[in-house]
């Protein structure tokens, strides 16, 4: 890999996981549960992760070092997932996925705290553009569903902190490890992690195993895999404080697909949203 490829594939992570969100509802909505989407999703990663042991000769490290760095990235990352299925199970989701959204102002801290990255002028206003349009991208309407106590908030700031201590640690353990070997052991803790998926799935309601279930969501789940996988390629030439908040801008791709296939037009915070995302784009990708 060449490190000036860093943007090519941060940009991949950004376009895949857009798609992913722009189709990801339609197998949940025909009645295919996103915990056992969840499960799909873990499956897509075993060939995603197998192509990436067969580019480096499966010479896959495993030392006591890697096996931890590597499964406390995965647990950080598919727990965090976990999390938020029961936090938006009990909480409404517009307050929910903007303050889950801004995990990247976590992961930003710890790598000038600890990795001492920085950032010229023009990428500083890039990031804290970003940051709005994150945040902006991810507003939900306000719905009439009611909560459930307050152990959902206390759950969606969990998932903020795993998410944005995931990708400091994927950062961090790039400099030892070698990129496939992170994403080989994130696959394996996706995959022990499935029974509790399946344990938080309802099965006395009734579930779409046709084509617009598993299958559907299996090709879906396919770009949320890819995408993962040339996150930590990217990260691996890439700054954190860069890399995140750009890959972090795929709600705008997402939006851009809803406009097209469902001819859904975004409100005035969307739009804004959008503007600041082309800016931000701009600004980083220098």
């Amino acid at each position: 890999m060449k490190k000036n490829n860093w943007l090519l594939f941060a940009f991949i992570t950004t376009i895949f996981w857009g798609i992913w969100g722009a189709f990801i509802e339609i197998p949940e909505k025909a009645g295919f549960p996103a915990t056992l989407g969840y499960v799909v999703w873990a499956i897509t990663m075993i060939p995603c992760s197998l192509l990436a042991l067969r580019y480096i000769k499966w010479k896959l490290e495993y030392d006591t070092k890697s096996i931890f760095l590597g499964s406390i990235i995965g647990i950080l990352g598919a727990g965090g997932q976990l999390l938020l299925f029961q936090a938006l199970k009990d909480g409404p989701a517009y307050i929910v996925f903007p303050l889950i959204s801004l995990f990247p102002i976590l992961t930003i801290a710890l790598s000038m705290i600890f990795l001492k990255e920085e950032a010229s002028t023009k990428h500083w206003i890039g990031i804290i553009v970003a940051l709005i349009a994150i945040f902006l991208l991810s507003y939900q309407p306000a719905s009439t569903k009611e909560s459930h106590g307050k152990i959902w908030l206390f759950l969606s700031i969990i998932v903020f902190m795993l998410w944005g201590l995931q990708a400091y640690v994927m950062k961090f353990s790039n400099a030892t490890m070698k990129s496939e070997s992170i994403f080989f052991y994130m696959m394996i803790t996706a995959v022990l992690l499935i029974p509790i998926a399946l344990f938080m799935t309802d099965f006395s309601k009734q579930i779409n195993w046709g084509l617009k279930g598993p299958y559907l969501a299996t090709m879906i789940h396919f770009l949320n895999s890819v995408g993962a996988l040339t996150l930590v390629y990217a990260l691996r030439y890439g700054k954190a404080i860069i890399v995140v908040p750009m890959t972090g801008l795929s709600p705008l791709i997402t939006i851009v697909i809803s406009l097209i296939i469902y001819s859904i037009f975004p409100g005035l915070i969307l739009i804004i949203g959008m503007v600041f995302a082309l800016t931000a784009i701009y600004l980083l990708s220098d």
